[in-house]
Parts: C-alpha cells; structure tokens; sequence
C-alpha cells in the first residue's frame, strides 16, 4: 500500500515544484529582448524630442560666428610659461595707461592702492598718487562728513557715482568693473587685447546702428565702447614707444595682475612644493627599498623533522 502511495507522492509534488521552477527562469529573460522594434522606437522617440526642444527652446543658440564673436588669437605672454612671472615694468606702463584713458569710464573696484606698492610703484608714489584725490570720511565730532585726501589703504576711485550715472552718460551702456575683466571674459588677455585693437570698418553687408562700433571679436560684432588707443596717445615715462599694440599688451597685462595679483607668489610657492615633494618622494621611495628588500628577497627553507 504504502509503495503505491510514494511514487504518487512524489509524481505530485514534482508537479507541484515544476511551474515554480519554469516561472521563476520566464521572468528572468529581459523583455527589451522580446521587444527589439519597440525598445528602439521609444529611444529614437525620446533622442528627437530633446534635440528639437534644445534646438528651438534656447533661442541663444546660433551657427553664426558673428553671434558669438571671434576667437582671439592666442599671444605669447611673459607671465604665461609655468615659471613666468610678470613683466612689472609692464604693469606700471599698464597702470598709466589705464588711469590716463581706461578710468575716465571704466572702475577698478578690488584694488586698493597699496596693491601697487612693491609692484609697480614704490610707497612714496602711491602715497602721493591717493592723495590726489579726495573721498569722504566722517563723522567727525559733529556728526558731519567731511572730505580727505587719499590714503593707501583707499581703493580707487570709481569714475561715476553709481550705476545709472554711468548709464546715463554711456547712452544706456553700462562699463563693465575691469577689477577681474580678464577671468571674466572668455580668453582673458586675449580677448582684452583683441577688443582693443580690433577697431574696423564693417564688412560689406554688415549694418552697425548709430552709436555703435564695428569689433568682429565683441558678441555681435557691435560695441557701445568707441576705439580709444591711439599710437603716442600717452607718454610712457621710461620711453617705450606708445603704439597702439603696445599700449593695448600693457594695459592687459596691468589688468591680469589686478585679477590675480597673487600670479608671481603662487608659482614660487608651487616651486617650492614641488622640490620639497619631489625630495620626500624619493626618500620614500629609497626608505621602502631599504626596509623591504631584506625580506623580500631573503630565502626560507623548511627542514622537515627525519
């Protein structure tokens, strides 16, 4: 009896385990793998509808050059090499260049004067040059405000009151802060010195509206700022020859220390780490040798018992 009821048993439990088995390995198989047309419909679907909501949704988006501007040539700067530092002649040149002709529009809000000294002009000069002009101060004892002549510790002064000043005598333009014009600005030095001395007349086919200047390497190609280098237009107390190109490279350079004036004191730093790492790596290197090649090469042999 009890033979006759085993293998039924086991028949029905087999039965039993058997679509558990086949179910479990069916809902393994990927169903991208069922649905290859589907699968690749969806994602075309998907690729398209994004290139055409970028495409028509971002309106800035233009395969005209002019839109965007031209790329500035690349210059060999004195201070661009890793070990480079700057040309401060240049910065001072660059400094009379900008207070003779780029601060009549344009402020340097970071830079206070005493970032000059040491740099480009000692501390005699920079104090005489604070004190030709006048800021307010105060309040004295009687509560008023009163004018001072400059110190070092002031910062230079802005050439407008406040923003809409600067509108208003730029018609509607607003000059940008040069402080860090050249890491604002996409090619930095390069882009300064092209914007100022790229002046021309504009192609055939090209409109500029009153007001307006032709500059192939400004966004549009039209900018509010007239040419304002001229060859001699200042005179340079050293005697270099005031070209246009030379006052434009000096000018650029001035502005990249305004926007890093740290350049020279970072490379040497970084000089420094890199001699003082170099030497402890190879210390390191010679101490790890020395400690494990002992163990590394020494011989072990077992003696079994006899």
């Amino acid at each position: 009896m009890f033979s006759r009821i085993a293998p039924a048993t086991k028949r029905s439990v087999q039965q039993a385990v058997k679509p558990a088995v086949q179910a479990r390995f069916a809902s393994t198989k990927p169903v991208a793998a069922q649905h290859p047309k589907q699968v690749a419909a969806v994602t075309a679907g998907i690729v398209g509808a994004t290139g055409l909501a970028y495409m028509y949704v971002d309106s800035g988006i233009s395969a005209n050059m002019a839109d965007e501007g031209l790329h500035p040539p690349s210059h060999p700067w004195p201070h661009s090499g890793p070990l480079s530092t700057y040309d401060h002649a240049s910065i001072r040149r660059g400094y009379q260049v900008y207070r003779e002709v780029c601060s009549a529009c344009h402020s340097l809000d970071r830079i206070a004067w005493r970032n000059l000294i040491d740099v480009s002009h000692t501390e005699a000069e920079v104090k005489a040059m604070a004190e030709e002009f006048e800021y307010e101060d105060g309040p004295d004892e009687n509560g008023q405000m009163f004018q001072r002549p400059g110190k070092p510790s002031d910062y230079m002064p802005a050439p407008y009151a406040n923003e809409e000043a600067a509108r208003a005598a730029n018609a509607g333009a607003l000059p940008p802060d040069l402080s860090l014009i050249t890491k604002a600005r996409h090619g930095g030095e390069d882009y300064v010195f092209s914007i100022l001395t790229g002046y021309m007349d504009p192609p055939g086919g090209v409109e500029v509206r009153e007001g307006l200047n032709y500059n192939p390497y400004f966004p549009g190609g039209a900018i509010a700022m007239a040419r304002v280098l001229f060859d001699e237009l200042v005179e340079y107390e050293d005697g270099t020859p005031a070209t246009t190109s030379q006052m434009a490279k000096d000018v650029c350079t001035f502005l990249a220390w305004a926007a890093e004036p740290e350049h020279d004191d970072r490379k040497k730093m970084g000089m420094k780490a890199t001699v003082i790492l170099s030497g402890l790596t190879l210390l390191s290197i010679w101490l790890k040798r020395f400690k494990w090649a002992p163990i590394k090469s020494r011989k072990i042999v077992y003696n079994p018992p006899k």
